[in-house]
């Protein structure tokens, strides 16, 4: 059962948990096991509050956590190994499936200091439609000084599965033109934005177009550096070597109907992943966890 420091709310026609605990707010719908939104009292808040997300059945949320699984991204971008999984031929829309699925509440627990919320995404028989593997998949989320989000796969079939996959987060920043990633110097990465050409960065990493890049071998932790607010937004991961930026700008903000025309300067996306070759490989038996800890530094 619930403890008391999680309740059932609705939003729009989304069926989501509000979890409270030591000051600190996460809501979380049930679609997709999708983090909406996450802040700690008196503070900014740390998810991008976009103002127009759309909260309805069967429609991806652009805000919070998406989780992106058992593919990121196009799927025809991925590797082979990745591609060979799915046997359908319909077309795949791109993050995978589990975004849109209904996840259960599997337990809640103290742990420490912390409050521990487990989510699980139940496996039809026979696997999902198109992609007939017994992976099971659980979404723990810890909050404690921190908010810790781990996703875990476990194959309990008898052949090695390969996917990829994303917790394809969209942080809150004061200004995107503003603010600078640490962590990333000397990284190589693949410029999507430029024909996916491959190319190293110098020094800070800031925005001044669109940006959409693949950062390769990158180290576990990544910060935010934002001097309006103040604040230093850190990224811990696990389980995770390559990290996805993109922020859409001027252009192709204006093409969504779930964003504001300027919603892009208010949000930069750090999505902790295993893409391209660093794609995970399951043999039966196994499991792999993708991990990220999120929290805030005054400056």
């Amino acid at each position: 059962m619930p403890t008391p420091h999680v309740e059932t709310v609705k939003v729009d026609e989304l069926d989501c948990w509000r979890i409270r605990h030591n000051g600190a707010q996460l809501m979380v719908a049930q679609q997709g096991a999708h983090i909406i939104s996450y802040q700690r009292a008196g503070e900014q808040p740390l998810i991008w509050p976009n103002k127009a997300a759309v909260f309805k059945t069967g429609k991806g949320i652009r805000t919070g956590v998406p989780v992106c699984w058992p593919w990121f991204g196009v799927f025809d971008r991925n590797p082979q190994s990745v591609k060979a999984m799915r046997q359908s031929d319909t077309p795949a829309g791109a993050h995978g499936f589990v975004r849109t699925a209904l996840w259960a509440l599997a337990g809640t627990a103290l742990e420490g200091t912390g409050l521990r919320v487990d989510l699980v995404l139940p496996v039809p028989t026979g696997g999902f439609p198109g992609w007939p593997h017994q992976v099971d998949l659980k979404l723990s989320l810890l909050l404690d000084d921190q908010l810790h989000i781990r996703l875990t796969s476990h194959n309990r079939g008898d052949h090695t599965v390969t996917l990829s996959q994303a917790l394809h987060t969209y942080f809150a920043v004061s200004d995107v033109r503003n603010v600078q990633v640490e962590g990333l110097d000397g990284s190589a990465y693949i410029d999507t934005a430029d024909g996916w050409s491959e190319k190293t960065q110098t020094g800070l990493l800031q925005f001044s177009a669109e940006t959409d890049r693949i950062y390769l071998d990158t180290p576990a932790q990544l910060n935010i550096v934002d001097n309006d607010w103040q604040r230093r937004i850190q990224l811990t991961s696990q389980g995770s070597k390559s990290t996805v930026i993109w922020n859409p700008w001027t252009e192709r903000a204006k093409a969504f109907d779930d964003m504001a025309d300027d919603g892009w300067q208010g949000m930069l996306c750090i999505e902790t992943a295993n893409v391209l070759d660093d794609v995970v490989a399951l043999a039966p038996g196994e499991s792999h966890t993708l991990g990220v800890s999120i929290t805030s530094i005054t400056l």
